[in-house]
């Protein structure tokens, strides 16, 4: 796997290279993800079109879309399937935290509320975890992007706002349908961590400095965090429910063993 270090994209790495348990491994430049593609300066945008990326899906929600539009790679086909979360309900955990004093202050002092009344934030991120895998709604969303997966003949990238959460879950279930094992799995998700720690230390010093109570800045500091039982938690779900990442597919998004023949054909050497 690599990480792809692209001036403004922070979170953005090709699966490429990833070894799957029985000894084979991803294609490189086939399967990207990402956080958001925003005012990327145009030296990015060149090397991100040298990779020869012909789709990109967009995992966020409409106001997050408008709020922070992609920039678009030439001769790119562009996807919007929103994947719906409790936190795109409010606040996001990519955000600036001088917009969020100045424009959202009820909107996040609720989203603390929400918090609270999960019984923290670690529960609140499962639960979170567990709406977006398991919600009616957002399990169309995630048969129709392994549907996208399966048909690409060229490069697919696939993103949401900070790369961690969304798209983290889509890249689990690309990852186990190519055969990759759960601790490569989980490893791959934990990168968002090390990626994105520049980010959590700004945000960190900017919310030292903003009117809210000690509870509420703790909570958007968790936010911004990524735990290895976020993840976890809801593969065992999957496990105790499906008998696995796999069978939740099979079960829940609709794919048959053809399509994990196709998969495996495609994408791994």
């Amino acid at each position: 796997m690599a990480r792809l270090r692209y001036k403004k994209l922070s979170n953005t790495r090709d699966l490429g290279g990833m070894r799957t348990e029985d000894g084979r491994t991803i294609r490189p430049h086939k399967l990207i993800r990402s956080g958001k593609l925003t005012k990327l300066p145009q030296r990015t945008l060149h090397a991100l079109g040298e990779l020869g990326i012909t789709t990109v899906v967009d995992l966020r929600i409409e106001s997050e879309r408008r709020a922070d539009p992609d920039c678009e790679l030439e001769g790119c086909n562009y996807v919007h399937l929103p994947v719906l979360c409790f936190p795109a309900l409010g606040i996001s955990s990519d955000f600036s935290i001088f917009d969020t004093v100045e424009k959202e202050r009820v909107r996040v002092q609720k989203e603390g509320e929400r918090i609270k009344q999960f019984g923290g934030i670690d529960r609140y991120m499962i639960e979170t975890y567990r709406s977006i895998l398991f919600s009616e709604t957002s399990k169309q969303e995630l048969a129709r992007f392994l549907k996208l997966v399966r048909d690409e003949e060229g490069c697919i990238l696939w993103h949401c706002a900070s790369g961690k959460d969304r798209a983290g879950i889509c890249s689990m279930l690309v990852e186990a349908l190519l055969g990759v094992g759960e601790a490569a799995i989980l490893e791959d998700y934990m990168r968002s961590g090390r990626y994105l720690w520049w980010k959590y230390a700004a945000n960190r010093l900017g919310i030292v400095t903003v009117p809210f109570s000690l509870d509420l800045k703790r909570i958007l500091l968790a936010l911004m965090r990524t735990k290895r039982t976020y993840l976890a938690r809801v593969i065992d779900d999957m496990k105790q429910n499906y008998g696995g990442i796999v069978g939740y597919c099979k079960e829940e998004l609709g794919v048959t063993e053809e399509d994990i023949t196709l998969f495996r054909t495609k994408y791994l050497l």
